[in-house]
């Protein structure tokens, strides 16, 4: 059974009884299978004698986690509904158990000024989905030079800001955006990338590349970044936020920040976890991605990082297109996957192949990301989803509920499936 995708879902609920679930709560470091109440954005163990008389669900065999908080989803809207929009994006992740997505600040218009941002909002609303979270643009256009408004865009809603993979002018326009931002109580999110490497790549620098001819981008290109903005954080104390990182060293690079106490947490897109640059073999479209996908002991030093905590967070970077985008050659393909609906599945594929615990999976998904975002649980409290995590199902164009059908994973047969959305506001973000 799929969850409730209508207005509805996002209603205040009344409090429900969960008979036999497995309660998953990374901020009460809770598991254990027992009856839960549902109440108030919270999710309380109780006995058969408290939960007499109210409404009840079976949950034996079920977890029952905090929703998920995506932290880069592109839903196309505004500026791109020919690939997706809101409306068809925001009930695919409700879907799937993504109860907010993070929108980068890349739509056109750019997200940096007030008015966009009660436009998105706007939009969101009338989608009856996941909830919505903006980030803010760093600089006016994203052109890299002059600073946006920030603390315009925080008081419109903007729960952090990001220049959304496009450079920056200078290191010190970087300074002064990180002290900016820091003032503000603002995170920067900062995808590390220098583009004097990276210009014109579309595949990881190793043999792959190589044999068939593809321009690279080499780890130098992460790591060159990396070591400037750690170097910033350094000095100014802010707290930047690494996104979607792709190899080994790039890990150890945060891991050593972290281990001298800088304020800085890290993401991976599930994605990265599973493919390699092998992948791309045959010119597969549908793996061209940026960052690219690496090698396997990349891909194996980020499952590590996963589990020892280096990398705090799984996002989707969801990025879906129209068919006609990625039937070029592949360097001329547009880069990005479809992956709201794999985000899950994904995660509990992890969990069966490394030591990640479950608890510790539904960390990186949700109580994690939601703190980045710096969106308070202790007076809101969160939402709820029952998941089956042994249900199976394939994915293929008839199970895909965003727009956007270009992933590698077609034909894949999955585990786990949200049966239930318990929410507590009706209201995005």
């Amino acid at each position: 059974m799929n969850p409730d995708t209508s207005p509805s879902a996002f209603a205040t609920i009344v409090p429900t009884v969960v008979r036999g679930v497995r309660l998953l709560d990374p901020a009460t470091a809770t598991d254990r299978v027992t009856d839960v109440i549902v109440r108030d954005g919270r999710a309380t163990p109780t006995d058969s004698d408290t939960a007499t008389g109210l409404p009840a669900v079976d949950g034996h065999g079920c977890w029952l986690m905090p929703g998920i908080v995506d932290l880069a989803a592109r839903l196309r809207e505004p500026g791109a509904t020919h690939k997706a929009t809101m409306a068809s994006e925001l009930p695919a992740a409700l879907r799937a158990g993504i109860t907010t997505v993070c929108l980068p600040p890349d739509t056109d218009p750019v997200i940096d000024n007030p008015a966009i941002v009660a436009r998105i909002s706007m939009i969101a609303a009338a989608a009856h989905g996941a909830r919505v979270a903006i980030l803010g643009a760093v600089t006016q256009h994203l052109a890299g030079e002059t600073l946006a408004e920030m603390s315009a865009l925080k008081t419109a809603g903007c729960v952090g800001v990001s220049n959304a993979g496009r450079p920056l002018a200078s290191a010190r326009t970087a300074r002064r955006a990180l002290e900016y931002a820091s003032g503000l109580g603002l995170t920067l999110h900062v995808q590390p990338l220098e583009p004097s490497l990276a210009q014109g790549g579309c595949a990881h620098d190793g043999a792959v590349a190589l044999r068939l001819g593809l321009p690279p981008i080499p780890v130098a290109a992460e790591t060159v970044a990396l070591g400037q903005w750690i170097a910033l954080a350094e000095e100014t104390g802010a707290h930047i936020h690494f996104c979607r990182l792709s190899s080994a060293r790039g890990v150890q690079l945060v891991r050593d920040a972290k281990a001298r106490g800088l304020a800085i947490t890290a993401d991976v897109a599930a994605h990265q976890l599973f493919l390699t640059e092998e992948d791309v073999l045959g010119f597969d479209a549908s793996c061209h991605v940026v960052p690219p996908l690496r090698s396997a002991a990349d891909r194996d030093a980020l499952r590590a990082g996963v589990v020892d905590s280096t990398l705090d967070a799984l996002c989707s970077d969801h990025q879906p297109h129209e068919p006609d985008a990625k039937v070029n050659p592949f360097a001329l393909t547009e880069p990005g996957m479809s992956t709201l609906e794999t985000l899950l599945p994904l995660g509990l594929q992890l969990c069966d192949e490394t030591p990640l615990a479950p608890l510790d999976l539904v960390r990186r998904l949700s109580t994690a990301p939601q703190a980045i975002l710096g969106l308070s649980r202790p007076t809101q409290g969160c939402d709820w989803i029952l998941v089956d995590p042994a249900a199976s199902w394939r994915l293929d164009t008839t199970t895909l509920a965003s727009r956007g059908h270009n992933t590698p994973f077609l034909g894949r047969l999955f585990k786990s499936r949200v049966l239930r959305i318990f929410s507590t506001s009706p209201t995005p973000l």
